[in-house]
């Protein structure tokens, strides 16, 4: 998922946000390099999408039933949930509590504890 909640782009904001207040080098660094991949993860996403629909008329996203999506970005690429919503940076979760964060994290990221 590019956007949404639990999308690449709110993954990569969120553990480059939470590295500030985590207590060592070490747990910053292990923040920076997962938000750094999540970052990769975006550009894959992305890449993917707009493979799929280049070349797509305004008639193939009416049949897929998503001509909304096409009105408003025509084949670009949106940040968005499956949903249709749009990215909002409230969906990142960024608590002044280094382990509050990381079970977001967790939880974010569908890790079974």
């Amino acid at each position: 998922m590019y956007g949404g909640p639990n999308g690449e782009l709110g993954a990569s904001l969120r553990y480059l946000s939470q590295r500030y207040i985590m207590p060592d080098d070490v747990s910053k660094a292990v923040l920076t390099d997962i938000g750094t991949e999540e970052l990769g993860h975006l550009e894959m996403v992305g890449t993917l999408v707009y493979q799929l629909s280049d070349g797509a008329s305004g008639g193939d996203w009416l049949n897929g039933k998503v001509p909304e999506y096409y009105a408003d970005n025509g084949n670009g690429v949106f940040p968005q949930s499956a949903q249709g919503s749009p990215f909002n940076a409230a969906s990142i979760a960024v608590t002044g509590d280094p382990i509050t964060n990381l079970f977001e994290d967790l939880a974010a990221d569908g890790t079974i504890l």
